[in-house]
């Protein structure tokens, strides 16, 4: 693909909403990603100023795993343009990846800022203020997230989380968000795990049970293993919270955010472990 196909392909004045959506504009440009990078640095150097390009490029380093470069490239673009919101939320990705709280959590604000009416979607905020020991800001913000979404056990779960840290288990219990009609397997066990009326054993069964598809089951056993591991934490179970975290992440990879969830929390359990 020539150049200008490419520049005319991802579009320099588009701005993305999400990583996935241009990640997977810049598949459909061309066939391997390489490629992509390549052209996308040759449209840089001709036209370094474009705050656009360095978003896309930056986008496109964060999906090959090179955040520190990725976030490089947005603080660029948000020089030339710093009311580039979706830099802000892509940045803001970037740093949770890398570990970096408190940054990801300042970036999801200013992002909200300028486009407020994200406000209650944005559950990826959510969970950079719970890494971050913000608690009570991670509530309100999963309680905000239930009049976006009210069949999602994972923000149910999240609120759960951050009010078991700020207060108790037995509280966080007693106030659970009630969920509708969440049809993802293993989500309603995991929703009754934390309410405290089923057991481990019984997310992971329900996981693998009716024989699915393998790319299926090892897909629901990432998530069955991601609350389990979260749950024997919030337990104060350490040993078995490292292995179903490690499980999750090490042998049910999926290409999406919640992967870097689980993998971020495995290390810091392994940090703390250490220590």
């Amino acid at each position: 693909m020539r150049l200008s196909n490419l520049v005319l392909c991802v579009g320099l004045a588009a701005t993305p909403t999400c990583c996935a959506a241009l990640t997977s504009k810049l598949a459909a440009c061309t066939t391997g990603q390489n490629e992509t990078l390549d052209m996308l640095n040759r449209a840089i150097e001709a036209a370094p100023k474009n705050a656009g390009l360095l978003l896309q490029r930056g986008v496109l380093l964060g999906s090959l795993g090179k955040y520190l470069d990725a976030v490089a490239d947005f603080s660029k673009a948000l020089q030339l343009d710093s009311k580039l919101a979706d830099a802000y939320h892509e940045r803001g990705c970037a740093y949770f990846k890398l570990g970096k709280f408190k940054e990801s959590v300042r970036d999801f604000d200013r992002y909200i800022e300028l486009k407020p009416q994200r406000k209650a979607s944005h559950w990826q905020r959510g969970i950079s203020y719970y890494y971050a020991g913000q608690y009570e800001d991670g509530r309100r913000q999963f309680e905000g997230y239930q009049d976006f979404d009210s069949n999602d056990v994972e923000n149910a779960v999240w609120r759960f989380m951050c009010m078991a840290r700020r207060d108790n288990m037995d509280k966080a219990r007693k106030e659970i968000l009630k969920i509708g009609a969440d049809k993802r397997v293993p989500m309603r066990q995991v929703y009754e795990l934390f309410a405290g009326r089923l057991k481990p054993a019984d997310v992971l069964a329900a996981a693998v049970a009716g024989n699915p598809k393998p790319e299926t089951r090892s897909r629901q056993l990432f998530y069955a293993h991601l609350y389990v591991g979260i749950y024997f934490d919030l337990e104060g179970n350490k040993a078995k919270a490292l292995e179903h975290l490690s499980t999750a992440a090490d042998d049910h990879r999926i290409d999406h955010y919640m992967w870097d969830v689980a993998r971020i929390h495995r290390d810091l359990l392994k940090a703390s472990s250490k220590k």
